[in-house]
């Protein structure tokens, strides 16, 4: 089964995402123009540079079926595939006689899986290695015998269910049980010099039977029969709860991922664990359209109003913004003409605005569309380059946001095609209401009223217009509230009782991960950092590579440029397994409670493409409303390199970098804001926006600066709080319930010493018979 992507798949494409070599990015000294053609001229080469096709990528949970089984394998394990079919092949042959796989009836199909299950039941490793390839041969699609790619993949979903109707995912979970713990593996492991593929074999083999079983059951489809859905329903709960008094799957998948960074286990194949874990999340918990699914009826049951739009489906429906131009930013002052000269032409140029980028929102062109290159009578009629610097310094000196007013438009305004509207509903925070009358009162009243959001008395009538359109976009979201209670439950448990926490396969996962969570998180983060490119040698980083070197090193030049592009695959979907396993953790853990934290003609990588996406959702989702986590973004200076990644012509990829760079603007300082214009209109046209956001000119009381590390503390307290209330239940605890019902204290059973029945009469004649009782006192002190 061959990875669609080519061989040339590993390396980033040369389309603008990746540290390519192109004609943009040289790092010589511009050198000086000698006049304004020349710097007209440099301007549209280094516009021209940086341009790239619209990438027609559509984001999703997963990639392609082919392309999520292809990703299993190395280009190193190819060889297996031959062993598997033959091993199969051996296996087959002694027990069914002159017919093939595909030729047995299902009865027959599943006595021989019975067998294959019984012979795996052996003292004998090797043997017992044997039978479990063959049963990988059958996981993978008896490729032996089909004709095409589209009847491997159908066999190999078909074999699957059969497999695991006959308990195979059950015994496998037992021999990867016994291959955890197998000390001998480990320590034999931890002596060589260099640790290879040979040396989780049989752990490669357990996984990818798995991985197959997971990744073929969790797919639907219309025409599966009702007995495939209701095994997939079944195979969802096995692996979402615990069964037998085991963990679930998932944790037992993150343990080998902490053993495996603790360095006690280096020789585990950790791409094969990472990708089963992030599929097993995916159908335990649900992808993003459950996910979304989820969050509607939560809602619901919270009693707040319906979404207005699917976030994902939203930015389906945009397009891609034209890379910005980099000339101003890289060199402006050898570039641009001097000051005096451009003041002098200032008041002729006035009529050209309407010319300029302001209206490209409103006619819904490229925010970063460089114009088209002018003709000898235009430019004449512009005179001296007014329609490229000029028009660019125009921007600056307005406000580019808002359309020139009614008076200043002119005569062919009617013509402007202007959009329905922006594509996102406003937002605005309880926060933000209660802000804006803060301010309108201590303006025009002297004194504020607290969270009072009602009483407008004293207020003009624009202050009482604002406030309603204000609560018209009010919007509620399902971690306000859950805040809200969770403040109430900590000022009053007793009153409020105990909470009902329903036992969801989401609220399971976060239980068994609590007392761990944060060695799962920095494990993952160990092996995202080993697998992410960068310039640097990384000398104390952990092996990744255990599951992709071979046995002997390549020695000619065509084995040395396989491995490297093998290695670089390799490293491109660890990268995209944790990326997805960490924004799906993320957001299901958010949602069930805010204080729960963790080669084909495309132009582009997909696997790539979707980490990258991955990543920036995973960073918003982190920095949102946490000033503190934005003032991070600022210091260790992303701005410049979120802009560059407004290269890749991907509207959500786009999106995502824009809502980053958005948080940041008022940390930026307004020249910075000046020199990027049409960012700043990016941002406007695509993001949504929250009324009373000052983001665009740093005004907002939330950019002053304050102390940002007693933010931290107390989002820490909080959640150590939620969780020593939800999950720490001390018997001796101070607001345990005490019993005061004298007929249920004398029936508690109380564990006796195991001789106090030979001791039982002396005690009551020493502690009963012989204390004489006086009621008379008793009844005075009561």
């Amino acid at each position: 089964m061959e990875d669609p992507a080519a061989p040339g798949s590993g390396n980033p494409p040369a389309n603008g995402y990746g540290n390519g070599n192109g004609n943009g990015g040289g790092k010589g000294k511009p050198a000086a123009p000698k006049g304004r053609e020349t710097f007209r001229s440099q301007r549209r080469e280094s516009e021209g540079s940086v341009d790239c096709p619209t990438l027609e990528f559509e984001y999703g949970d997963t990639d392609g079926h082919a392309a999520e089984l292809s990703e299993l394998y190395s280009y190193t394990e190819h060889p297996e595939f031959t062993t598997n079919r033959r091993c199969f092949e051996e296996d087959f042959k002694s027990q069914v006689q002159g017919k093939e796989w595909l030729e047995l009836e299902e009865d027959a199909q599943k006595a021989y899986v019975m067998g294959l299950l019984d012979r795996l039941e052996v003292v004998s490793r090797e043997r017992r290695l044997k039978v479990a390839r063959a049963v990988l041969y059958l996981a993978q699609g008896t490729f032996g015998e089909c004709d095409s790619e589209v009847d491997v993949l159908h066999w190999s979903r078909y074999n699957c269910f059969l497999l695991y109707q006959m308990g195979t995912f059950s015994a496998f979970l037992e021999l990867l049980h016994m291959e955890i713990d197998n000390s001998q593996a480990c320590s034999s492991a931890l002596r060589k010099p260099a640790i290879s593929i040979a040396d989780s074999t049989e752990l490669r083999v357990l996984l990818s039977v798995m991985y197959l079983m997971v990744e073929n059951i969790r797919l639907e489809r219309e025409t599966d029969s009702y007995g495939w859905r209701t095994a997939r329903e079944t195979f969802r709960t096995e692996l979402s709860f615990s069964m037998h008094n085991e963990e679930p799957f998932a944790l037992l998948l993150f343990s080998m991922v902490t053993k495996f960074c603790s360095g006690l286990a280096p020789h585990f194949p950790i791409k094969k664990v990472l990708l089963l874990l992030w599929k097993v999340v995916m159908f335990t918990l649900g992808g993003f359209e459950q996910l979304q699914a989820l969050k509607v009826q939560k809602r619901e049951e919270l009693g707040l109003p319906p979404l207005a739009e699917d976030s994902i489906q939203v930015v389906k429906s945009m397009r891609a913004a034209s890379p910005p131009s980099y000339t101003l930013d890289l060199g402006e002052s050898q570039l641009a003409p001097p000051p005096s000269k451009l003041r002098g032409r200032r008041g002729s140029r006035r009529q050209l605005l309407t010319k300029q980028d302001s209206l490209d929102i409103y006619n819904e062109r490229d925010l970063f569309k460089t114009e088209e290159p002018a003709t000898e009578e235009e430019e004449e009629s512009a005179g001296d380059g007014e329609r490229t610097l000029d028009g660019e310094l125009d921007l600056l000196e307005q406000d580019p946001l808002v359309p020139p007013p009614p008076s200043q438009a002119p005569l062919s305004a009617e013509r402007v095609a202007f959009p329905k509207g922006l594509p996102w509903t406003p937002k605005v925070r309880q926060k933000d209401i209660e802000h804006f009358l803060e301010m309108s009162r201590n303006k025009f009243i002297g004194f504020t009223l607290g969270q009072d959001t009602d009483t407008l008395v004293g207020l003009p009538r624009p202050i009482h217009e604002s406030v309603k359109t204000l609560k018209q976009h009010k919007y509620i979201s399902i971690a306000d509230v859950q805040i809200k209670n969770e403040e109430e439950l900590e000022k009053c448990p007793m009153s409020l009782g105990e909470e009902v926490v329903p036992e969801t396969p989401c609220e399971i996962l976060y239980q068994g991960m609590l007392y761990s969570l944060p060695q799962y998180m920095i494990a993952l983060l160990k092996i995202l950092l080993a697998a992410a490119p960068t310039s640097k040698a990384k000398t104390d980083s952990i092996n990744i590579l255990a599951d992709v070197l071979p046995e002997e090193m390549p020695i000619t030049v065509l084995q040395s440029m396989k491995l490297g592009i093998d290695v670089n695959r390799h490293k491109e979907i660890i990268v995209k397994s944790i990326s997805a396993l960490l924004l799906l953790l993320l957001k299901h853990f958010k949602l069930n409670h805010i204080y729960q934290e963790a080669g084909d003609n495309n132009q582009f990588c997909w696997r790539n493409l979707f980490s990258c996406i991955n990543l920036l959702r995973l960073l918003n989702k982190l920095t949102k409303w946490k000033h503190s986590r934005t003032m991070m973004l600022v210091v260790f200076k992303s701005a410049p390199i979120l802009k560059r990644a407004l290269k890749v012509k991907q509207a959500m990829l786009q999106l995502y970098v824009l809502k980053l760079l958005k948080i940041q603007t008022k940390y930026l300082g307004r020249q910075w804001r000046k020199s990027n214009m049409k960012t700043m209109s990016a941002i406007y046209q695509k993001v949504r926006h929250r009324m009373n956001d000052d983001w665009a000119y740093g005004n907002d009381i939330d950019a002053r600066p304050w102390d940002f590390q007693a933010e931290e503390c107390t989002l820490r307290a909080n959640i150590e709080a939620f969780n020593s209330r939800r999950y720490d239940r001390p018997q001796d605890s101070e607001f345990s319930p005490v019993d005061n019902c004298l007929q249920s204290v004398l029936g508690q059973r109380l564990d006796l010493p195991e001789d106090f029945h030979y001791s039982y009469e002396l005690w009551l004649e020493r502690e009963v018979f012989s204390q004489p009782i006086c009621w008379e006192e008793l009844l005075q002190n009561h």
